[in-house]
């Protein structure tokens, strides 16, 4: 396995960490509302932050702040490394099949299984009647069916299906996006500047209609208007810098990127507090709100980038070496990711009586909800291979017998 691929996948589990501690430390963000919102009343924001806990740490705050600017557009941009190699291997049409298996049948599975169970918390702290019967009811008068984090994976399976069309349709425009990323092995801030430009053109004019926080929801489809684009940008941003295989262009563990990961560091600390400073002048009252209120979004897109490349070159300097712990943490990253959710909201409910400092909830939270969600992740992942190897023992065993009648009733009908 090439130095690259080990930081890949040394990558995604450390990313999946990054997931999970988010989603624990929701519950104690000293900006939130200071009760619980009610369930049955737009806007209905119990969906982003589903239990409040009176300990409240800034620290979260800010913790929360910087994932939520590059934390998303980075599972964008990984998620499109492997699409067109894979096309090119199985075709469109075996591509979207594999992806449709992959992805939209776990969706629709955790979907209507799990959801409803992950966020009763949400209604029971503020119900009359706590019964089970009395939240389906509510549930099942809500205007739309949340789905959580789940909401991304419906949108890589879209952005699959665009790249598919692309393949089948246009595949030159995917050797264009491949050429552009194959020089930026040797010239990142070039390849960089291009990036941040183009993000930000397609951030910006959504960005001047939608805030950054707004959501919206059409049936079980969970989406943030403001940054469609964005987010289609890092994706076909890594569909182009594999298009070449990972071991060429930007994430070359040996290029310029991963050669000077303490400047792409300093670069994205920089953008990320300019954004913070330039976004706290407009908030609503400031005076600066509407003259600033562009510099704010441009900074956001130029702070996404800039994190992400240095996320990228940190890996790629520094975690190329194979470990036993992050190897099972990669291979069950998308299974937690399916089933921690429920596990970080139940944990928060649970320790809301608990007399306990912010930080120590938080880590209470993460630490459970990550054990109990790699836990339930590799048990998944066992009675599938469990699963597959029995239909496999199926068919062999079933293959000399179909023969053996095939060869009676040949001789049969010899003999007649």
């Amino acid at each position: 396995m090439s130095r690259t691929s080990l930081a890949i996948g040394n990558l995604r589990a450390f990313v999946i960490l990054l997931v999970v501690s988010f989603h624990s430390t929701l519950a104690y963000l000293a900006s939130q509302s200071a009760s619980p919102l009610p369930f049955d009343s737009p806007p209905y924001d119990w969906r982003a932050i589903p239990i409040h806990d009176s300990a409240r740490w800034f620290g979260f705050d800010l913790y929360g702040a910087f994932q939520y600017v590059f934390l998303m557009p980075f599972m964008f941009l990984l998620s499109g490394l492997f699409v067109w190699p894979s096309l090119v291997r199985k075709g469109a049409g075996a591509f979207l099949y594999n992806r449709s298996l992959r992805i939209g049948v776990p969706y629709v599975l955790t979907l209507c299984l799990l959801m409803p169970v992950t966020f009763y918390p949400a209604y029971r702290i503020t119900a009359i009647d706590p019964s089970w019967s009395a939240y389906w009811t509510q549930w099942t008068a809500l205007p739309f069916w949340p789905d959580g984090p789940l909401w991304f994976l419906w949108q890589i399976l879209l952005l699959d299906f665009a790249a598919a069309a692309l393949f089948r349709f246009a595949p030159r425009a995917g050797e264009f996006l491949g050429r552009l990323s194959i020089g930026a092995g040797e010239f990142p801030g070039r390849y960089f500047i291009g990036f941040a430009v183009i993000s930000a053109l397609a951030y910006l004019p959504l960005a001047s209609i939608f805030k950054p926080w707004d959501w919206d929801q059409f049936g079980p489809f969970s989406f943030q208007p403001g940054r469609l684009l964005h987010y289609a940008v890092y994706f076909f941003a890594g569909l182009g810098i594999g298009v070449n295989g990972i071991e060429r262009g930007l994430f070359r563990s040996d290029g310029m990127l991963a050669r000077r990961w303490a400047l792409w560091l300093g670069l994205a600390l920089v953008a990320f507090f300019a954004w913070m400073g330039v976004t706290a002048l407009t908030m609503e009252g400031q005076r600066w709100q509407a003259p600033l209120q562009p510099v704010s979004d441009i900074l956001f897109a130029f702070s996404s980038a800039a994190s992400c490349f240095a996320l990228a070159a940190i890996f790629l300097r520094f975690a190329t070496r194979q470990t036993p712990v992050a190897d099972s943490l990669s291979q069950n990253a998308y299974a937690i990711y399916l089933v921690h959710y429920g596990f970080a909201i139940w944990l928060q409910f649970l320790l809301l009586g608990l007399a306990l400092f912010a930080v120590a909830k938080g880590a209470i939270v993460f630490a459970g909800t990550l054990t109990l969600g790699w836990a339930t992740a590799i048990a998944l992942r066992r009675m599938l291979v469990g699963a597959s190897e029995i239909l496999r023992e199926r068919r062999t065993s079933a293959g000399p017998h179909a023969r053996l009648r095939a060869g009676s009733g040949d001789a049969r009908t010899k003999r007649a």
